[in-house]
Order: C-alpha cells, then sequence, then structure tokens
C-alpha cells in the first residue's frame, strides 16, 4: 500500500476545472516529483492534499484511509507537512522562532525538547546557524526556503510537500536546496516536490509525474523521463540525440 494515493481527483475552482481525474501514487520515504509547465496543475494537486483545496470529486487515500474533507490543521496532524510556493515566513521572526513554530501542531512541546529539535534543523543546515537569531525580512531568498523547509520538518512530517523550492534562487543555492531535499529523504520522510528545474527535480527524485493542462501526460523513473524526446524538449531543453 502506497503512503499516498491520489484516485481520479478533480479539482475545480468555480467552472474551471484544475484537475481532470489525476491519479498518482508517493511511496513511504520516496522523493516523487511533479513536472510541468505553468497552470498544469501542480501546486493545485499539492492544495488539495494538504487539505487547502476541496477535490469535487475522486478521493485522496493516506495508508489507505480517505482524508478528503479535512482541513489543513487535520492533515498536518497526520503527518502532512507543506512548504508552498514562495516561502511565506514570518519577517518579523527570527530564523529561530519561525523554524520553532512548525512544531505547532504537535500541541504542548517541552521547551527542552523544542530547543533540541530546533538546533538539530540548524544542524541539517548548517548554511543558516549563523543567521539563527536574524529577523526574517533580513534573511536571503535561499535562506528563507531553507527556513521554510525547516519549520515544514518541525511537524515530524511522513510525508513533506514542497513546491517550487528553487524559485528565485541563484544556481548556487539551488544546488544546496536540492541537496537538502536528499537529506531530508535521509530522516525518513517522503517528498512530493513541484519543481520547474526539471533536471534538478528529476535528479534527486525515485518517479516523476508530468502534468499538462490538469491531467497526467506521463509517468515513469526518472531516466525514462530523461530519455523521453517530448519531455526532453519541454523542460530539459534538448532531444535525447543531443544528451551527452
Amino acid at each position: 500500500m502506497p503512503l499516498l494515493a491520489l484516485e481520479n481527483l478533480v479539482v475545480r475552482y468555480g467552472e474551471i476545472e484544475a484537475l481532470h481525474g489525476l491519479s498518482l501514487t508517493v511511496e513511504a520515504g520516496a522523493i516523487v516529483t511533479l513536472l510541468g509547465a505553468n497552470g498544469a496543475g501542480k501546486s493545485t494537486t499539492l492544495r488539495a492534499i494538504s487539505g487547502l483545496n476541496k477535490p469535487a470529486s475522486g478521493d485522496i487515500l493516506l495508508d489507505g484511509r480517505s482524508i478528503v474533507g479535512l482541513g489543513p490543521e487535520a492533515v498536518v496532524k497526520l503527518g502532512i507537512s507543506h512548504v508552498p510556493e514562495g516561502r511565506r515566513i514570518f519577517p518579523g521572526l527570527t530564523a529561530r522562532e519561525n523554524i520553532m513554530l512548525g512544531a505547532s501542531n504537535r500541541g504542548r512541546v517541552a521547551k527542552v525538547v523544542l530547543a533540541k529539535e530546533t538546533d538539530e534543523m540548524f544542524d541539517l543546515f548548517p548554511d543558516l546557524k549563523p543567521f539563527a537569531g536574524a529577523l526574517g525580512w533580513k534573511l536571503s531568498g535561499g535562506q528563507q526556503q531553507m527556513v521554510a523547509v525547516a519549520r515544514g520538518l518541525m511537524a515530524r512530517p511522513r510525508l513533506l510537500l514542497l513546491d517550487e523550492p528553487s524559485l528565485g534562487l541563484a544556481p548556487v543555492i539551488v544546488q544546496k536546496v536540492f541537496a537538502m531535499i536528499g537529506a531530508i529523504r535521509q530522516r525518513g520522510a517522503a517528498v512530493l516536490l513541484v519543481e520547474q528545474n526539471a533536471r534538478m527535480a528529476l535528479s534527486v527524485a525515485d518517479h516523476g509525474y508530468v502534468l499538462e493542462t490538469g491531467r497526467l501526460a506521463l509517468s515513469g523513473k526518472p531516466d525514462e523521463l530523461w530519455r523521453n524526446d517530448d519531455v526532453r524538449a519541454a523542460y530539459l531543453g534538448g532531444k535525447t540525440a543531443k544528451a551527452g
């Protein structure tokens, strides 16, 4: 049984249907990436899973049990944490304070435990450690992204939903963000990754899905998608014959 399964999921915004019967799975401990152009339905998929968008039909199963109809707080408590596009950290709180907020879904956590777990996040993201006391608005985009992911991990998720973690970041920082995604897997969490940088996404993923206008167009192992001419032309900048 997969950790997460979407079955014929339909999501609408008013009269506009954003997802047209989408089905996919995420295995426990796996990294799965969703690829597709803007408007393909990638972020909508994550928002439906996390309870922000209510499906019109279809099902979302966690360990075989439906979570459709649950609100975001209930979904987080079941072990799904969502790091949305744009990071959305609190500018007037320090990096440490922002990260600690991620444990709020777990009820009353002893201060000593909270402090220890926050320190573990800075061990996981050592580049962030010197800025633990810096206010959110003073952090760079890459630092804010690390804070956002660390905050998501403080919920102790079994599944982390990451929406465009490399958006707007310099290439050297993008490399660090994707190294961070690999480290998350080592902590035992599965990752469902929405990412425009298809090359980087496929480099860390176990499986990939390609969406086109709310429908599943392709799925497969990263090397299979890498060799697909349509995928390469659309997302990777060239045909298979041009690949070294």
